[in-house]
């Protein structure tokens, strides 16, 4: 099978991750007899840096022309320290989420026994956690209109959404929940925001259509604590985009650490995966940025291309991975592997 990828590597320590996902791609290929052909642009911090711009039109035509991308991380402290700059990393990744149409995002959350004792939380609350969040993502306050006065004391940001954007990720999370506990969760704050209470109306007419799916709610507030002293009860996670950025997040203290949490952004045609950790500049270059989430993330295209073995024995390897110990600075600080060493072992394991 031939599979053509748009690679968006960005900024601080995304090449970093995403070579080794492309070392893994490139063993898989060899084994199964696939071949993937990939389409290397630039993104984010990297991109302004370039030419100008964080998201160029020939970047975007290459992702329209591919069957995935492969993206990394964006973002720079010289950016976030200047509140008055008006072009940023993110809105690359902002702008092509909404052009790509990948409205979509799906983050699982899956504790590895070998690495309860990593987590803050008290191992009888985590063990066996398996859930996953479902986070509308081209949508919400990130998209609506905003501005600030011109005297700088004023500012706002619009937060908007319809029954459309709402009932294609709810349907979806409905359908996942079927093949799982066949529970959802919609997180929201419906006591004050006018934008939740469409949310719940929206998902109470189509769970009429997935009565077997129990569906239920949690504000905000009381998610980012049920997450915390009660992560078993969750199945399916569904939310708007900004509490879904920030509830994925929170998951990590969950596994034990950013680098391990992968993703997927599906869209109208092609769909994109990565990491959910962010460009984390100050470990560029030093070869200790953790890679599984990146490649994690690859397992997730395979599947969603139809390979099936390849995906499962990706995720039958990076638990070999964790279980042996071979593992990077933000999991094991005493004996780590570098960035590269964790790849070439994943490698090595796929060609025997």
């Amino acid at each position: 099978m031939e599979k053509n990828i748009a690679v968006l590597s960005g900024d601080g320590i995304g090449p970093e991750v995403i070579n080794q996902s492309l070392k893994i791609l490139d063993a898989i290929g060899q084994k199964y007899n696939h071949n993937f052909i990939y389409h290397k642009c630039l993104i984010g911090g990297i991109s302004i840096k370039k030419t100008g711009i964080p998201l160029t039109k020939d970047t975007l035509d290459t992702c329209l022309g591919c069957d995935s991308i492969l993206f990394g991380a964006i973002g720079d402290p010289k950016y976030d320290n200047n509140p008055n700059l008006k072009i940023r990393p993110e809105q690359g990744l902002l702008k092509l989420r909404k052009k790509m149409g990948l409205y979509c995002n799906i983050r699982p959350i899956k504790v590895y026994k070998s690495l309860l004792k990593k987590s803050p939380i008290k191992k009888a609350y985590i063990e066996n956690v398996d859930f996953i969040i479902y986070r509308e993502l081209t949508n919400g306050i990130y998209f609506g209109k905003k501005g600030i006065s011109k005297n700088r004391n004023k500012a706002y940001d619009i937060c908007n959404y319809n029954k459309k954007n709402i009932s294609r990720i709810a349907i979806r999370a409905f359908k996942a929940a079927l093949k799982r506990k066949k529970k959802v969760t919609l997180v929201d704050k419906a006591n004050v925001l006018a934008t939740s209470r469409l949310w719940r109306e929206t998902l109470k007419e189509i769970n009429l259509k997935f009565k077997e799916v129990q569906l239920d709610y949690l504000f905000i507030d009381n998610a980012s604590m049920q997450m915390i002293i009660n992560p078993k009860q969750f199945d399916i996670l569904l939310t708007e985009n900004m509490f879904g950025d920030i509830l994925s997040d929170e998951a990590s203290a969950i596994v034990g650490s950013l680098g391990l949490l992968p993703s997927s952004s599906i869209g109208k045609k092609t769909s994109m995966y990565e990491p959910i950790h962010g460009s984390y500049p100050k470990a560029a270059g030093k070869n200790i940025a953790n890679p599984l989430g990146s490649i994690l993330s690859v397992s997730m295209m395979l599947k969603d291309f139809k390979m099936n073995k390849e995906s499962l024995l990706i995720n039958k390897l990076v638990n070999n991975s964790i279980k042996n110990g071979i593992l990077t600075k933000d999991i094991n600080s005493k004996k780590f592997f570098s960035t590269k060493q964790v790849g070439d072992f994943l490698v090595d394991s796929i060609l025997k």
